[in-house]
């Protein structure tokens, strides 16, 4: 058998020469791999100082690994290789070894180190071991405690191919059960985005600085291990405008059914010279993921723009969110109000908010939010009021926030970068939580008969950090950027939570809207602020018996903590009912062919997928030459399986939501019609058969 070590790849592994090296054997499965095209690294022979690594003449030196000795060096992609063969011609170097990310994890780095780890059968004595690995150039380093038969060795100088080329030559072995590469990638405790803003976003995540207290985020990178949310989860923002040409909210089913009521068309873009309020709340939100710029609380959920009037009667309220749930959306955010101190709702338009917040989502209900305003008043009570701009609003005066206080609302507080009250956050017992925003003198406009009355000033300064957020392109927003980085108010706390309730309906979209909500309040973190209000003299930075704050609600939301309750949550909704359908029509897949093949189940029950499940069996030479897609009636394409089954001739998987988070994109769309499995082969030679799929659909 290790006679069979010296033949070339294919006859080895049954895995293409040129492949041999790209799939990493980890955990049991197998991971694509692809080279970095303008990175490598080497292990020197003896001590270099950084002076030495400086001014060798095959790369520039940029860094040590930590524990590896491996040093990493960058150069022009057109001078990789060659700048490889030189440093390993080099007395210097023991070893040099390309870089690696794993295939649809760009950014990923893996390092080789020079360790494999070999679990034998448990009838492969010593002296069996000895001569495979010994033919390998492989130098047993250490047996694995705990596991029987499974040792650590060391890839020796004068091996000739790289740990990962080297492992899966063992794999194909009868003697070995598991032959594993010991790489190294950076550690990193939660999800962080790349995008390159993101490190200013010190609302999502921070560890403290400079006017930041470390509990003023909303702790999203744990939250962002679990779901970074879905498409099919559709957070409507309803504002004056949206620059929708911005590149955060670029990206396929990004933007879903726009609305522009104002202007009575579907393009909800800005105009004039008026900054865009709706382009800053809606990058909050849901800002896309794409490497660049900022990152919302929810980057991979769809945005429904809806553009107002500008107006509030009662025909505008109801198109707004009769147009919200008739289009689906999952999360309705308002981050703004009525111009009147005292404003009730009408009859009209409590009932289109309670239509929403009940019918929609098939009846479980769009989850709302409503900014509690920027006044620093009570959202549903009487203050004394003294000091206005010509006396416009004085003696005890009665504050109403119509929309704040309705039942099926989440009202909305803001708190500063510090942990503290945000001066202007409007309060009160319908007060649902808070979340961060930026700090600055109340700023409740007041309009009258041409005249813009403020409250009366605080003179102190007030310290808090400013919201980076997506403005409009170009000088035509609040900053002459792209961004803007002091955007804030409860207008800015508004979406943060927005975000964060579709992140919850991500991770489990059979909750109610009241759940969400319940969920919402009961994870909060509970901030005290046990200093006076500037302007007021008041306290109400602490809790009564039930839990609840005047100036936080029920606290600040937690990302993290509410997308783990939302996992644990045992939905009260009626059992889903289970609709199967099976192709067992047998049908080749055309070798080397982009256009692949399709395989048909047809679904004629019309309910909405609540949960859904793919069972394939496919037989195949090489099932590394394949990709898997399911595409649904509304021709959404979900990649079901990349290409990292390797060497393997049998498929026999089932795909759920918690292995394929993707298929959440199908939640919420119809059941019926046509559902198609495409089986693409990339690569000539291994041909196979699709014997029958399955498809489970939980309505």
């Amino acid at each position: 058998m290790t006679q069979n070590v010296n033949h070339n790849d294919s006859q080895l592994t049954g895995v293409p020469a040129s492949s041999l090296g790209m799939i990493l054997q980890r955990g049991g499965e197998e991971l694509a791999l692809r080279k970095v095209n303008d990175r490598f690294t080497i292990r020197p022979s003896r001590n270099l100082s950084a002076r030495d690594l400086s001014q060798v003449n095959w790369g520039n030196w940029r860094r040590s690994i930590p524990g590896t000795n491996l040093e990493v060096f960058t150069v022009p992609s057109a001078q990789l290789d060659t700048a490889m063969q030189q440093a390993r011609a080099s007395s210097s170097v023991e070893f040099a070894s390309h870089i690696y990310e794993i295939e649809n994890n760009p950014g990923t780095a893996v390092y080789l180190g020079n360790q494999i780890t070999i679990q034998f059968a448990p009838s492969i004595d010593a002296a069996k071991i000895k001569t495979i690995t010994a033919t390998l150039n492989l130098v047993e380093d250490k047996p694995v405690e705990g596991l029987a038969n499974t040792f650590v060795f060391l890839v020796g100088p004068d091996a000739t191919e790289n740990p990962i080329k080297i492992a899966n030559r063992l794999q194909k072995l009868t003697e070995v059960l598991v032959a594993e590469p010991n790489v190294i990638i950076r550690q990193e405790p939660h999800y962080r985005p790349r995008d390159t803003l993101y490190p200013q976003q010190w609302y999502l995540n921070n560890n403290g600085g400079h006017q930041l207290a470390p509990s003023s985020s909303i702790f999203v990178e744990q939250a962002w291990d679990i779901t970074r949310g879905v498409r099919s989860v559709v957070v409507a923002i309803v504002d004056d405008s949206f620059d929708l040409n911005h590149p955060d909210f670029q990206g396929n089913g990004k933007v879903v059914a726009p609305r522009n009521l104002k202007d009575d068309n579907f393009l909800p873009l800005p105009g004039g010279t008026q900054s865009s309020h709706g382009t800053a709340c809606a990058g909050v939100a849901v800002a896309e993921e794409n490497g660049t710029g900022i990152v919302g609380v929810a980057p991979g959920c769809a945005l429904m723009p809806i553009r107002t009037t500008g107006f509030l009667d009662d025909e505008s309220i109801e198109e707004i969110f009769d147009w919200a749930v008739k289009k689906g959306a999952s999360v309705i955010s308002c981050s703004w109000g009525a111009s009147a101190v005292y404003f009730p709702l009408s009859l009209r338009q409590r009932a289109a908010i309670t239509r929403a917040a009940t019918k929609g989502r098939s009846g479980k209900g769009c989850v709302i939010l409503f900014a509690a305003g920027n006044a620093n008043r009570p959202i549903d009570g009487t203050l004394n009021e003294k000091n206005w701009v010509k006396n416009v609003v004085y003696a005890d005066t009665k504050w109403l926030s119509g929309f704040a206080i309705h039942p099926d609302v989440i009202a909305v507080a803001a708190t500063t970068s510090l942990g503290k009250k945000a001066a202007y956050s409007n309060w009160g017992k319908s007060i649902s939580v808070c979340a961060p925003s930026n700090n600055a003198p109340p700023g409740m406009w007041f309009q009258t008969t041409g005249y813009v009355y403020t409250t009366p000033p605080i003179a102190a300064a007030l310290p808090g950090l400013g919201v980076l957020t997506t403005d409009q392109l170009g000088a035509a927003g609040y900053d002459k950027g792209d961004f803007t980085s002091d955007f804030g108010g409860t207008s800015s706390a508004t979406p943060v939570v927005a975000g964060v309730a579709a992140l919850i309906l991500s991770a489990n979209p059979n909750l109610t809207a009241q759940q969400v909500k319940k969920i919402l309040q009961e994870t909060a973190d509970k901030i005290v602020d046990s200093d006076p209000d500037p302007q007021l003299g008041m306290r109400e930075g602490r809790y009564d018996a039930s839990g609840h704050s005047q100036w936080f609600g029920y606290g600040k939301v937690n990302a993290h903590r509410a997308l783990r309750a939302a996992q644990q949550y045992k939905s009260a909704t009626s059992a889903i009912k289970e609709i199967t359908g099976k192709n067992e029509n047998r049908l080749t897949i055309p070798d080397n062919d982009r256009q692949g093949m399709k395989s048909l189940i047809v679904i004629t029950d019309s309910s909405l997928v609540k949960n859904i499940e793919i069972g394939i069996n496919i037989t195949h030479d090489f099932l590394g030459d394949l990709e898997i897609y399911l595409i649904s009636p509304n021709n959404q394409r979900v990649l079901l399986q990349s290409r990292t089954l390797g060497r393997r001739r049998e498929l026999q998987a089932n795909y759920t939501i918690k292995k394929a988070p993707v298929l959440g994109q199908l939640i919420g769309t119809p059941a019926s019609g046509r559902w198609f499995l495409w089986v693409i082969d990339y690569a000539p030679q291994d041909v196979g058969t699709l014997n029958s799929w399955e498809l489970k659909l939980g309505t």
